[in-house]
């Protein structure tokens, strides 16, 4: 299992605790320049998370219970694929 994050968890104290976890930590250290790469493996992230958000009863939750949010998740998740994917 591999670790991507940014400059924010750049410590000794997490890298420690990842590693004893057996994670393989990949994180930007602080001051070091923007070419480590790291934004193109979070952008496709980022990006389903402001997919999701285009639904608005996800952006705020207005569900009571939180199975029925989880049924929302996954609606909006097969609505994703569906428009995204090309099918035969």
């Amino acid at each position: 299992m591999v670790l991507l994050a940014d400059r924010a968890y750049d410590s000794r104290r997490h890298r420690q605790i990842l590693t004893r976890r057996g994670i393989i930590v990949c994180i930007a250290r602080r001051g070091t320049t923007n070419g480590s790469g790291l934004g193109r493996y979070r952008w496709p992230v980022e990006q389903t998370i402001a997919l999701l958000h285009r639904y608005r009863r996800l952006a705020i939750c207005y569900e009571r219970t939180s199975q029925t949010h989880t049924a929302l998740v996954a609606l909006a998740c097969c609505l994703i694929c569906y428009r995204r994917l090309p099918f035969c």
